[in-house]
């Protein structure tokens, strides 16, 4: 594909489409508590999160311009 304006901007769309995709997912699994029952959750379930977490603020410090990213 040639590198033009168009296909740029077809290539963001397609882009944002993919990370559109994966934030529904996680707000879907989010609202099903990451499939976890609340009389099964242990450490190791706090751990998973808490990593999830973290990799989900280094894309918002990156978006935001905050944390390590900030100007």
């Amino acid at each position: 594909m040639p590198k033009t304006k168009d296909s740029a901007l077809a290539a963001f769309v397609a882009r944002k489409a993919e990370i559109d995709a994966m934030l529904a997912r996680l707000q879907d699994a989010s609202a099903d508590h990451f499939g976890f029952a609340p009389d099964d959750i242990n450490w190791g379930h706090v751990g998973t999160l808490a990593h999830y977490a973290d990799r989900l603020k280094r894309i918002t410090d990156a978006a935001f311009n905050e944390g390590e990213h900030a100007a």
